[in-house]
């Protein structure tokens, strides 16, 4: 990475970490010179140019045609999208938006707040949420940090371990690895709460506490999961 320059803030990660966010929101995203400014018209027109052509030798659908295209008409189109791609392509990186871009409160879970704290759930957790169900006590592994209800926290999921097969090493953890952050979420129980519940089933959270506020630790619709990340799409350097 860069330390920017006198027209930009940040380096060429920033630049990266923005394009991710705008296209995991199903924005396309340009990464260019900001010494020529006009570049960027020429940019538009280069997209522009390629999505024609690209439509153009799309074969057409066996449906009765609505209106005519006369010869001269379609034989000028495509000479206006040829004429458009022998220009050399402006100088830029394109990144193209997820087909399935993130919704707003999700997008919101995600990256508009600071997580507090850290809340470790095994594989079947995961593949629980990933089913559309909410976050059980029984799936979660550990906790770390300090948060209170309704904060957010990173989500990481772990190799669970047997009671039986703790090591000395593992300083009394019951799982092993790195982990991998998988999403952020919106908690119903506070950190001291989740560390006193992890691993029980939901009829034996009031056992635990003395009350049970609810039977998750996080409802799925306050559950975000990152996507896969976007790749730039245009072969062109900077």
């Amino acid at each position: 990475s860069s330390a920017g320059s006198a027209l930009g803030t940040g380096g060429m990660s920033t630049k990266i970490v923005a394009a991710r966010l705008a296209t995991s929101a199903g924005v396309t995203t340009i990464i260019t010179r900001s010494s020529n400014p006009g570049n960027i018209a020429n940019i538009v027109s280069y997209i522009q140019a390629i999505k024609s052509s690209s439509s153009t030798s799309t074969p057409d659908i066996a449906t009765p045609p609505r209106t005519t295209i006369t010869p001269s008409h379609s034989t000028a189109s495509l000479a206006s999208v040829t004429a458009a791609l022998s220009i050399p392509a402006p100088l830029h990186t394109r990144f193209i938006p997820s087909a399935q871009p993130i919704r707003d409160r999700y997008f919101w879970i995600l990256h508009g707040l600071a997580p507090h704290g850290t809340v470790y759930i095994d594989s079947g957790a995961r593949r629980a949420l990933s089913n559309k169900a909410g976050l059980l006590p029984v799936g979660v592994v550990d906790v770390e940090g300090s948060f209170a209800q309704q904060e957010a926290v990173r989500l990481v999921v772990v190799d669970r371990i047997k009671a039986e097969d703790v090591k000395p090493e593992d300083n009394g953890k019951l799982w092993r690895g790195p982990g991998v952050e998988v999403g952020r979420a919106l908690v119903n129980y506070s950190a001291i709460e989740i560390a006193r519940i992890k691993g029980v089933r939901s009829s034996e959270i009031e056992g635990c506490l003395g009350y049970a506020d609810s039977e998750y630790v996080a409802l799925r619709e306050n559950i975000s999961f990152f996507e896969r990340e976007s790749r730039p799409v245009t072969p062109s350097p900077l």
